[in-house]
């Protein structure tokens, strides 16, 4: 007997429910109040990729493998570097996809020296250059751009200082970086949806609405028309801290 091939059946209802999820403000809310009570537990904290700390829910975790599977980046650039489970999970996407030459390069003002050791030290460190510097100064956003080979499929994922003018002044040094087809992610977005009474204060530092990465992704697209928010990929993303955060660089053809 033969099993019918149902894989853009299932591809196709995917799709929709991604959608229809997306258009779902009950569960956005639900999700928000279960984030909001996981954070007393330090819930974004508890995680690891490969032995270092990952700071980031398990439904980013999975969105930005999606991405990178489906557009094979060949240098993913992240500002803001914290332990390194970022960097290390990107790193290992590339070596499970036989991407030998694929480069992670992570970008902080601060690169603590046990955090350093540790990644250096990693199986996979070979993936990875570090630069230690102001993420949106002229001589690091050279320093980045040298490593960067000809030719190179470009994706960026922003992740240091939150502030709305910082993250803005990221958008704008970086975004144009990003190669057709590629990823722009804008992490944290979901700060822009927290009351000040909702707002994660287990934090080194507090943002509050209109202070914070989704509202400085909103300036930048009205700014200029490079990027889309993919409107599947956000759609499903409960439970997450970077909602409405991955934007893809529109073709100019």
């Amino acid at each position: 007997m033969t099993t019918k091939d149902d894989r853009l059946e299932f591809e196709e209802h995917k799709r929709q429910m991604s959608l229809a999820l997306g258009k779902d403000e009950a569960a956005f809310r639900q999700s928000l109040d279960t984030l909001i009570t996981l954070d007393k537990h330090d819930y974004f904290y508890l995680w690891s990729w490969m032995g270092l700390p990952i700071i980031q829910t398990p439904a980013d975790i999975m969105a930005t493998q999606e991405v990178i599977w489906n557009t094979k980046p060949d240098v993913i650039i992240e500002t803001g570097i914290a332990r390194g489970g970022s960097l290390i999970f990107m790193a290992s996407l590339f070596a499970a996809m036989g991407k030998t030459d694929g480069k992670v390069i992570g970008v902080d003002i601060d690169i603590r020296a046990h955090n350093r050791e540790a990644i250096e030290s990693h199986p996979l460190s070979r993936h990875i250059t570090m630069i230690q510097g102001g993420s949106v100064d002229a001589d690091i956003l050279e320093a980045v751009k040298a490593e960067i080979p000809a030719g190179a499929r470009v994706m960026v994922v922003l992740d240091s200082d939150h502030s709305r003018n910082h993250v803005l002044a990221e958008c704008r040094t970086y975004g144009p970086l990003v190669t057709e087809g590629c990823y722009l992610v804008v992490a944290d977005t979901l700060i822009g949806h927290l009351t000040p009474e909702q707002a994660f204060t287990k934090r080194s530092k507090v943002w509050l609405q209109g202070d914070e990465p989704l509202q400085a992704l909103k300036d930048y697209m009205a700014e200029n028309d490079l990027f889309e928010v993919d409107p599947v990929l956000n759609g499903k993303l409960v439970l997450s801290s970077s909602p409405g955060g991955y934007c893809v660089r529109k073709s100019t053809k």
